[in-house]
C-alpha cells in the first residue's frame, strides 16, 4: 500500500514519485491534449504501481510556448488542462488513494505575458521595475555581458519600451526573475502558499540553482573540460556548454531564499521539496549546500543518471560522489523524466533488449538509497519516439533540430488501449503528439494479460522495496568488483541485504568476499540467479539480493 497522506513528516525519504506529464497522460474532452480530469481517471493505475506519490509537471496558466513551464498565472489552472475545481478533485482522489501529491513550482523565471512582467517592462519607475534583471547595454549597444540561454543565442533580450536588456536563460518570453529584490521573495511565497493552503503536499522547484544571477553581471569564463565533468546541463551541440556559468546561476544569495522556503513549508505538515540541480561538474556540491541541516530542501536531483551509461561502473561513481560530497543530506535518483530520452532507448542495444534492460533498470533503480523517481509510461518500458520534424513542438528540438531532436520524443502520450485510436489517450481526430505504433504495442491493457510484461515487473518490485525495510532509509556500502559488477549491501536494524547486479551482456560470477555469508536468498522479482559453492552465478543483465 502507498503511504497515507498526513502523519507521516519523512514520508518522502526512499519515497517512490510518478512523475505525470498532463498534457500527454489522459485526455477526457477530446481536445487531443491531456487534463486535470484525465489524470483523475487515471489514479487508479498509479495507485496499482506501488507509488507513494505523485509529481505533476505545470498545469498553470501559460502560453505554452515552453509547454507550461512559462508561468503567467501561478495560482490558477490553465483552461487546456481544465480548472481549480478539477484540481481539487483530482487531489482529493489522490489523497484518497493514498497517494501525496507533489507539484512543479516554475519560479526562476515567468512568461513574458505574466503581470508582473508587464508591469516591470512599462518603464524604469514603476513599482514592479526591478522585479527581473534589466541592464544597460554595453556602448556599443550589445548585451550586458556574454550569458548565454540554454535554448540557444544570447541570454538577454532587447526591450525597446525601457531601452534595456533583460535576462533569459531560456526562451526569450521567459524572462529571469530578480530574487535579489525582497518583494520578489515574497510575491513568489505567496504563490507557493496558495497551493500549501490548497493541501498539496509538496514542490518540484525547477531549475533550482536559477534563482539568483550575480549582481555585478560579471561575464562567465571559458569552460575547460576536465575529468571530473559529468551531467552537463545540455547537450554537447549547444554552446552552452562552452562556458563555465559562474555568474548566471549558483549564487550563494539562493542559500538564504532555499531557508525561507523551507520555513514557509514547516508551517505545515508532512510538506516537501524536490530540487532540480543542473550545475555540470559542481552540481553534488551544490546539493549538498542545499540539502544540509534541516533548514533548506528535503531532497534533491541530477543529471547523473540521466545520461547515455548504464554501467556498474558509472552507477557506483554516481552514488559513491553523492554519499562522499553530500553527508547529511537526501538524493532522489531516476533515469527518465520529461526532459530526456527514454532510459530504454539510451540503455537498449537492441530492440529485443529493451523490456530485459527496463526490467533490470527499475530493480538497480529500487535497491539504491535515496528516494526515486519515475516518468509516465517507463513502468511500459516505452522506447523514446521517432518524430518528423513536423510533429515536433518542442522549441529547444526546433532550434537544435537534427543535432538534437528535443524533448518530444519522450514526451507523446500514454498508450492505455492498443485497439483504440491513439492508443486510448484521446478520441480527438488528432494527438498534440503523435502515438507511435511500437509504443500502442506496449499499452497498459495489453500488459495486465501478461504476468511477465514490464508492467507487472515494476508492481512486484516495488512491492518488494516496500517490504523491506532497508532499502527505504537503510544505509548503503559498496562491494569491490571488477567493475563489471555492480554489488553493495543495504542494512537498517536488523535487516541485512546483498544485491549483485549484472549489467553487462555476458554471464558473470561473483565470489563472495570473506566474512560475508548468505542466510538467505530472497526472490527478487525477475532475477533467476543461482548459488554454488561460495560464488553467485549472474546470467547476462541478471541480478541477485540475499540476507547476510
Amino acid at each position: 500500500m502507498a503511504l497515507q497522506a498526513g502523519g507521516n513528516a519523512d514520508w518522502w525519504r526512499g519515497a517512490v514519485i510518478y512523475q505525470v506529464y498532463p498534457r500527454s497522460f489522459q485526455d477526457t474532452n477530446s481536445d487531443g491534449l491531456g487534463d486535470l480530469k484525465g489524470i483523475t481517471r487515471r489514479l487508479p493505475h498509479i495507485a496499482s504501481l506501488g507509488v507513494d506519490a505523485i509529481w505533476l509537471s505545470p498545469f498553470f496558466k501559460s502560453p505554452m510556448a515552453d509547454m507550461g513551464y512559462d508561468v503567467s498565472d501561478y495560482c490558477d489552472v490553465d483552461p487546456i488542462f481544465g480548472t481549480l475545481a478539477d484540481f481539487d478533485e483530482m487531489m482529493a482522489e489522490a489523497h484518497r488513494l493514498g497517494i501525496k501529491v507533489v507539484i512543479d513550482q516554475v519560479i526562476s523565471h515567468t512568461s513574458d505575458r505574466h503581470p508582473w512582467f508587464v508591469e516591470s517592462r512599462s518603464s524604469r519607475t514603476n513599482p514592479k521595475a526591478d522585479w527581473y534583471v534589466w541592464a544597460d547595454p554595453k556602448p556599443d549597444g550589445t548585451a550586458p555581458n556574454n550569458w548565454l540561454s540554454i535554448f540557444g543565442g544570447p541570454g538577454w533580450e532587447w526591450d525597446g519600451v525601457r531601452r534595456q536588456y533583460y535576462q533569459h536563460n531560456f526562451l526569450t518570453s521567459q524572462p529571469d526573475l530578480n530574487f535579489h529584490s525582497s518583494e520578489v521573495q515574497d510575491a513568489v511565497l505567496e504563490t507557493v502558499k496558495f497551493w500549501l493552503d490548497r493541501g498539496v503536499d509538496g514542490f518540484r522547484l525547477d531549475t533550482v540553482n536559477y534563482y539568483f544571477c550575480d549582481k555585478q553581471l560579471r561575464s562567465n569564463p571559458p569552460h575547460e573540460p576536465d575529468t571530473s565533468d559529468g551531467g552537463l546541463d545540455a547537450p554537447d551541440t549547444n554552446p552552452y556548454g562552452m562556458q563555465n556559468h559562474l555568474y548566471d546561476k549558483t549564487q550563494p544569495e539562493n542559500v538564504g531564499f532555499l531557508k525561507r522556503f523551507r520555513a514557509l513549508l514547516d508551517q505545515y505538515e508532512d510538506r516537501t521539496t524536490v530540487g532540480e540541480v543542473g550545475d555540470g561538474a559542481r552540481s553534488l556540491k551544490t546539493v549538498a549546500a542545499y540539502t544540509s541541516g534541516d533548514d533548506k530542501l528535503h531532497m534533491c536531483y541530477t543529471f547523473d543518471l540521466l545520461g547515455p551509461e548504464f554501467t556498474a561502473e558509472h552507477i557506483r561513481g554516481c552514488v559513491d560522489a553523492f554519499q562522499k560530497a553530500v553527508t547529511d543530506g537526501w538524493v532522489c535518483w531516476a533515469f527518465s523524466n520529461h526532459d530526456v530520452m527514454r532510459h530504454v532507448s539510451r540503455f537498449a542495444l537492441t530492440e529485443e533488449e529493451r523490456p530485459v534492460i527496463a526490467k533490470l533498470a527499475i530493480s538497480v533503480l529500487a535497491a539504491l538509497r535515496g528516494s526515486i523517481c519515475l516518468y509516465q509510461g517507463e513502468e511500459l518500458g516505452l522506447p523514446e519516439a521517432e518524430l518528423a520534424f513536423e510533429d515536433l513542438r518542442d522549441p529547444y528540438g526546433i532550434r537544435f533540430w537534427p543535432a538534437f531532436k528535443g524533448r518530444d520524443g519522450c514526451r507523446t502520450p500514454m498508450p492505455w488501449e492498443a485497439g483504440k485510436a491513439h492508443a486510448g489517450f484521446t478520441s480527438a481526430e488528432k494527438s498534440w503528439l503523435p502515438v507511435p505504433y511500437e509504443q500502442a504495442a506496449l499499452s497498459v491493457d495489453t500488459q495486465e494479460g501478461s504476468d511477465s510484461s514490464v508492467l507487472h515487473h515494476y508492481r512486484q518490485t516495488l512491492a518488494f522495496r516496500k517490504s523491506h525495510p532497508a532499502l527505504i532509509d537503510g544505509d548503503m556500502s559498496f562491494i569491490d568488483t571488477n567493475h563489471d559488477l555492480l554489488a553493495f549491501t543495504r542494512e537498517k536494524g536488523g535487516e541485512k541485504l546483498l544485491f549483485v547486479f549484472n549489467l553487462t551482456r555476458k554471464p558473470a560470477e561473483f565470489r563472495l568476499p570473506a566474512g560475508i555469508a548468505l542466510r538467505e536468498a530472497l526472490a527478487m522479482p525477475g532475477f533467476e540467479a543461482v548459488v554454488s559453492a561460495g560464488s553467485v552465478k549472474l546470467a547476462a543483465l541478471d541480478g541477485f539480493c540475499a540476507r547476510i
